[in-house]
C-alpha cells in the first residue's frame, strides 16, 4: 500500500493512535516501537477495541486484512504527515530554541486564532513522533499551523523540517540546554538553527529577534520580519519594567500579560511581531497575549494560604534557571525563598553548571534556599541559607516542618524533579 492509499485510509478515520490504552474506534493504529516496548505486539488488542487498521513493521504479526505491513512504521507516520500537510496545503510556523518555546507557541496561537483556525503542537508534542501527530490532527477546516520542535542532538531540528516543511520559523534563543546531546553552546547554536537553514534553502521567512545578537551573527538573509528596541527592527518594542509580571510596549500601547518572569517579555514580542505580520488588529493582538493564562507549571502564579508560588517547574537549564533568578531577585516581596531542583542533559559540565547557580544565588538577597537532587547536592554553597537535600523525599520532610509565613516562593527544576509536589506537600502539612 502506497502513502496515497494509506492517506485515503487517514481520511476516513477517526484519527491517529499510537497507545491502545486510549485508542478510540475507528482509529489507524500504527505499532511503533521504542527501547523498552513494542507496539506490533498490541496488534491484537487494538483490533479488539475497534481500530480501524493497524501499520505494523512485523510480518508475524499480521492478522487480517485490517492489518497494513510496512517497513518501519514510524518512518511510515512521517511520510504519511508530510503527504497530509501538502495535501491540506495550509502555511505552517516552525518555532524551536532553548528556553521559552511552549509559552511562545501559545501566545502566538493565541494571537493567530483570532484570524485563523489555527492547529498547534498540543503540550510538548515536538519531536519526531510528535511533530507528525501535530500535523495529522489538523483538517480541512484549519487554516494555520503551529508546529513546536524540540532536539537534543544535531541533525533532529533538520529531520522536523523535512516532515513539516515550514513556510515561517522562529527561534527563541540559544542557550545552556541539551548539553549531554549537543556536546556545547557552539553545538547548540549550530542544531537549532537548522531550522534557519532550512527556511533559507527554501526561501521561506524568518521571525528575528533583532536583539539576539548570536541570532543577528547567524542570519544573513534577505527574507526577514524582525522585532526588537533598536529602530532598525520592523516592530520596534520596549520592555516595561514590571517586576510581577512581562510586559511590552508597542507604539505607546501596553500589552499586559499574566506571565511571570521579565524573560517572558520576549515571548510576547515575538507574538506581537508575528500578530503584526500577519495583520491582526493592535487591540486583538493585545486582547490575545492578556487572555493568555500559562498552564501546566509554566512561568505560573500559583496561591495556596499565605504562600504566592511563581512555580516555573516544567522543565530548566543553566539558562532558563539563570533567568528565571535574576527575575526573582528583582521582584518586590519581602520574604522570598527558592526552590531548585537538579537539570537534566548538562553532561560532563553537570557539576560545574549546577555550582555555578549556587554561585549565582549566594550573590542575591534571599531568605532562604533549598536546593534538591544529586547534582545540587553535591555542590558547595558557603551561605548557611542554603540548604541542600539529596532527594525530594527529604526536601518534603523539611517542608512539613517548615513555616512559610507569608512568602513568595520560586520553584524551578527540570521536569523529571517534578517539583509541582511541592503544593501536595504543603496542602497535606495543612489539612493533618
Amino acid at each position: 500500500m502506497n502513502i496515497e492509499q494509506l492517506h485515503k485510509l487517514f481520511l476516513q478515520s477517526t484519527g491517529i493512535a499510537t497507545d491502545t490504552r486510549i485508542l478510540r474506534k475507528d482509529q489507524l493504529f500504527f505499532a511503533l516501537k521504542g527501547e523498552n516496548f513494542n507496539g506490533n505486539k498490541f496488534v491484537d488488542e487494538a483490533l479488539e477495541k475497534g481500530a480501524g487498521y493497524v501499520v505494523i513493521d512485523e510480518a508475524e504479526f499480521l492478522k487480517n486484512d485490517k492489518c497494513i505491513l510496512v517497513t518501519d512504521a514510524l518512518q511510515t507516520l512521517q511520510e504519511l504527515a508530510s503527504y497530509h500537510r501538502n495535501y491540506l496545503g495550509i502555511p505552517i510556523l516552525a518555532i524551536t530554541g532553548s528556553n521559552g518555546k511552549t509559552t511562545t507557541k501559545e501566545l502566538i496561537n493565541s494571537v493567530l486564532s483570532r484570524k485563523f483556525s489555527t492547529v498547534a503542537t498540543v503540550g510538548n508534542l515536538n519531536n519526531h513522533i510528535g511533530v507528525p501527530l501535530s500535523l495529522l490532527s489538523m483538517n480541512s477546516s484549519t487554516d494555520f499551523g503551529i508546529i513546536e520542535m524540540g532536539a537534543n542532538h544535531a541533525r533532529e531540528i533538520e529531520k522536523l523540517c523535512e516532515i513539516a516543511q515550514p513556510d515561517y520559523g522562529y527561534i527563541t534563543n540559544f542557550g545552556k540546554a541539551h548539553l549531554e546531546g549537543f556536546g556545547s553552546i557552539e553545538g547548540v547554536i549550530k542544531a537549532k538553527s537548522e531550522l534557519y537553514e532550512y527556511l533559507k534553502t527554501h526561501d521561506k521567512l524568518i521571525f528575528l529577534n533583532a536583539d539576539d545578537p548570536i541570532q543577528q551573527n547567524h542570519i544573513s538573509y534577505k527574507s526577514t520580519f524582525s522585532f526588537g528596541t533598536t529602530e532598525t527592527a520592523d516592530v520596534v518594542v520596549e520592555y516595561k519594567d514590571n517586576l510581577q509580571t512581562a510586559e511590552v510596549i508597542q507604539n505607546d500601547k501596553v500589552y499586559e500579560s499574566a506571565l511571570t518572569g521579565s524573560y517572558n517579555s520576549r515571548n510576547i514580542a515575538a507574538a506581537i511581531c508575528i500578530g503584526h505580520y500577519f495583520k491582526i488588529p493592535t487591540e486583538e493582538i493585545r486582547e490575545a497575549i492578556a487572555s493568555y493564562n500559562p498552564q501546566n507549571n509554566r512561568s505560573q502564579i500559583i496561591k495556596q494560604g499565605g504562600i504566592t508560588f511563581l512555580m516555573d517547574a516544567y522543565n530548566a537549564n543553566p539558562t532558563s534557571m539563570t533567568a528565571a533568578l535574576e527575575s526573582f531577585h528583582k521582584y518586590p516581596a519581602n520574604n522570598k525563598i527558592v526552590i531548585l531542583g537538579d537539570m537534566f542533559e548538562l553532561g560532563e559540565t553537570a557539576a560545574e553548571e549546577h555550582q555555578e547557580i549556587v554561585n549565582l544565588v549566594e550573590t542575591m538577597n534571599f531568605n532562604r534556599v533549598f536546593l534538591v537532587g544529586s547534582n545540587f547536592h553535591n555542590s558547595n554553597p558557603n551561605n548557611k541559607n542554603i540548604e541542600k537535600f539529596k532527594s525530594f523525599a527529604d526536601l518534603a520532610e523539611k517542608i512539613k516542618e517548615t513555616d512559610f509565613g507569608n512568602s513568595y516562593i520560586l520553584v524551578k527544576g527540570s521536569r523529571g524533579m517534578a517539583l509541582e509536589r511541592i503544593l501536595d506537600v504543603l496542602k497535606e502539612k495543612n489539612l493533618s
